[in-house]
């Protein structure tokens, strides 16, 4: 049996905050707002397996209502979201996720965050992509007020 799951996070941008992608922290005048650590590209990834494997959402797993989850680390949120998933028999295949922001460029960092998520998803690196668009100057994206990041993964099992 195969499924695919998407998810989807967007974040507001602003100083003082780390600007955090997949667990990797890149330079950046701005960084993610959120109820945890804002690292929109984890939230994005988490949502897309738990929605592959029928377990809901990010929200309804690690609500913002409750406060257990204030400034949590979003990569364990995804480390433990993942071990649901895996205990129901599912095996990601493969995940391919779509950053966009104005700044910082995702280029120069993209092996340190396929890395990080495969790390966590106990995956081969190569079976993790992350690209960087921009918004071409339209939209809060465009106007370096916003990231967003688009996951789709596919999940297996026997």
């Amino acid at each position: 049996m195969i499924r695919i799951g998407l998810g989807r996070d967007l974040h507001r941008l602003a100083p003082g905050r780390r600007f955090l992608l997949g667990g990797a922290e890149l330079p950046a005048e701005s960084g993610e707002l959120g109820h945890s650590d804002g690292d929109v590209l984890a939230h994005a990834v988490t949502d897309a397996l738990l929605g592959a494997a029928g377990l809901g959402d990010i929200g309804e797993m690690f609500p913002p209502s409750d406060d257990t989850w204030k400034d949590a680390d979003s990569m364990e949120l995804l480390r433990t979201a993942y071990a649901r998933v895996t205990a129901l028999g599912w095996r990601m295949v493969n995940l391919d996720c779509v950053v966009s922001c104005e700044k910082p460029k995702i280029l120069p960092h993209r092996e340190a965050i396929r890395a990080s998520l495969a790390a966590v998803l106990e995956a081969d690196p190569a079976a993790v992509f992350v690209k960087g668009k921009t918004n071409e100057g339209l939209g809060p994206v465009g106007e370096g007020a916003a990231v967003e990041a688009l996951a789709v993964c596919l999940l297996e099992k026997d």
